[in-house]
């Protein structure tokens, strides 16, 4: 395969995986992940090029959410504050976790995701605030910071849990909580989890152009579609992502 063929091979992949990343508030890693290794790459290559790239997600759905005032600042804060503590933790500890093992819980937990929000029609249809002080802000905070452990060490779905829990803990709306989930997620936790992988791990930095740019364009398009076509699409969008990224999970590790 000819330089320039892979190059437009590595674009339209990232452009696909980011763009149902960025209407379902993640999974691009089911896509691009598995990918980077057909074409090529060690897992540790692998999932530390795709962690770099991925962060153009977060960039392309903040260009796009910033025109809407998407945004609560207090909880912004409070996602970054909580979730790359544990990001950087996840990725201190990614070697040691059994693939196997790992693949097949996480992939019980997003299909779960999934079919619950297919038998709840009226989830996140309407913000509905709820939990956002006390015992039940704690709560959720302990949960992102979880998620980020799984983040740092983990390469698909992660982004899902953090949308379904600040739709079912938080009330919010699936397309609120989608777009603090890409900007917050894939900006700032992959952020993290990028560096820490990066310097732990080799990243095949030839690669990167044409995924940046491929995510960075997904993930505009991505959220521009979640925006102008509202809630349904995106709450269709993440049951078809977390039901898909589960059965593919537990396959792989089967």
């Amino acid at each position: 395969m000819s330089d320039a063929v892979l190059q437009v091979l590595l674009f339209l992949v990232s452009l696909i995986a980011n763009t149902f990343s960025a209407l379902a508030g993640g999974g691009a890693g089911l896509i691009q992940f598995p990918a980077l290794i057909f074409l090529g790459l060690g897992f540790q290559t692998a999932l530390a090029t795709h962690k770099v790239a991925s962060v153009a997600l977060g960039v392309g759905a903040t260009l796009r959410h910033a025109r809407e005032g998407s945004l609560d600042l207090r909880f912004s804060l409070f996602m970054i504050l909580l979730g790359v503590p544990g990001v950087l933790l996840g990725a201190a500890v990614a070697v040691s976790i059994p693939d196997r093992l790992g693949q097949l819980a996480l992939g019980v937990l997003t299909l779960g995701l999934g079919l619950y929000s297919v038998v709840r029609p009226e989830l996140g249809q309407i913000a509905s605030p709820r939990n956002r002080d006390g015992r039940g802000l704690l709560i959720c905070g302990v949960g992102l910071f979880l998620i980020g452990v799984l983040n740092g060490s983990l390469t698909s779905g992660t982004g899902l849990f953090v949308t379904m829990l600040l739709v079912q803990g938080l009330g919010f709306d699936y397309r609120q909580a989608v777009a603090h989930t890409l900007v917050l997620v894939g900006l700032f936790w992959n952020g993290s989890g990028a560096i820490a992988l990066a310097w732990m791990s080799s990243v095949q930095w030839t690669w990167i152009p044409a995924l940046l740019l491929g995510s960075l364009t997904g993930g505009y398009l991505g959220a521009h579609l979640a925006i102008v076509k509202g809630n349904r699409l995106v709450k269709r969008s993440y049951e078809i992502i977390t039901i898909t990224v589960g059965l593919a999970l537990l396959i792989r590790a089967a």
